[in-house]
């Protein structure tokens, strides 16, 4: 914001949703990942009731055992989410100075997310693990995790625009990056569907699962990836020629190097029959695949009312122009 803005005079500085917004995005990843945890184990049903852990008990009770203990431990988990975007959003509002809007309503639109979360876990457990739920919750969980991604993100772009950086993109960029995106959706939804019809139903009960044969949905699960990974390495090979060592290009290679990983991690499991960890460590390699795609989407578009370095549909002035240049004014 310039310097100009109107002071909110509340005593917080912009550090404070720094360090709350990484909290945040910090938190829900482990939220996902403690979700797979409670799936390879067998506790889903480890309360068999919600919002309470049973009829008579808020919390886990002896007799539960284990299961009872990582199930509650995972709403335990929620809650301490939700104490973290409580902490963000009064960061936002005890600001000295008026923060971005975007930056607020995607704090707001945490809180939001949050109970969506809540609700859609509670109805797995009161639907006793249906796998069509069980899907929806894991996919609300990373519509929590884009919210967390954006605002992490804007947060430190609008740290850079501070010190003067702008943005210099093409629209084969934006498209490229988008496309990776769209990828990577349909890639972690066709995740959902890989474990709803496999063998981790979420508790050591008959639970049903989706009517999908395991290895033809994983082979097309498969096809996904590989699909994500040329996008991707397209994209960041465009970026090597028109920005080579830029942020977005380094973080682009970092992308395809990750989804590499992941495709590895999930190779390995499918021939060694999934084993619980590495499913959670595959769990671990989408959050932060999709965190990935959404920065490459990120870093292509520029922070709304900022101008870019460069008018739309034209190039960098010179060959070896960098993707964010300090101190350079917008170019008309």
């Amino acid at each position: 914001m310039p310097a100009s803005a109107p002071a909110r005079r509340g005593p917080l500085t912009f550090n404070a949703i720094i360090v709350t917004s990484a909290i945040t995005l910090t938190v829900s990843v482990l939220i996902i990942v403690t979700g797979g945890i409670v799936r390879v184990t067998g506790s889903g049903l480890g309360c068999p009731t919600w919002p309470r852990c049973t009829t008579d008990s808020l919390s886990a009770t002896p007799e539960l055992g284990i299961h009872g203990i990582i199930e509650y431990g995972n709403r335990l988990l929620t809650g301490v989410l939700s104490f973290t975007v409580v902490a963000l959003i009064l960061a936002v509002l005890l600001q000295r100075h008026t923060p971005p809007r975007l930056i607020a309503r995607a704090a707001w639109a945490q809180l939001g997310l949050v109970l969506v979360n809540a609700v859609v876990g509670g109805i797995t457990v009161l639907t006793e693990l249906n796998p069509w739920i069980v899907a929806a919750h894991l996919v609300a969980a990373f519509g929590l995790l884009t919210t967390t991604t954006i605002t992490w993100h804007r947060v430190r772009d609008h740290q850079r625009i501070q010190q003067g950086e702008r943005l210099a993109s093409t629209a084969q960029h934006r498209g490229l990056a988008w496309s990776t995106l769209i990828a990577t959706a349909v890639l972690v939804l066709l995740g959902t569907l890989v474990t709803g019809s496999g063998p981790h139903a979420g508790d050591s009960a008959e639970i049903a699962r989706m009517p999908f044969d395991w290895v033809v949905i994983t082979w097309v699960h498969g096809l996904a990836a590989v699909v994500t990974s040329v996008l991707a390495t397209w994209l960041a090979l465009a970026l090597r020629a028109s920005a080579s060592g830029s942020v977005a290009s380094t973080r682009a290679w970092l992308f395809v190097i990750a989804l590499g990983a992941q495709a590895m991690i999930g190779i390995v499991q499918s021939l060694l029959s999934l084993p619980s960890g590495l499913v959670v460590l595959h769990l671990l390699g989408a959050a932060l695949v999709w965190t990935g795609a959404v920065r490459l989407v990120l870093d292509t578009t520029a922070t709304p009312g900022t101008p870019p370095l460069y008018n739309q549909g034209e190039g960098p002035a010179t060959t070896n122009a960098s993707w964010r240049t300090v101190g350079a004014s917008p170019t008309r």
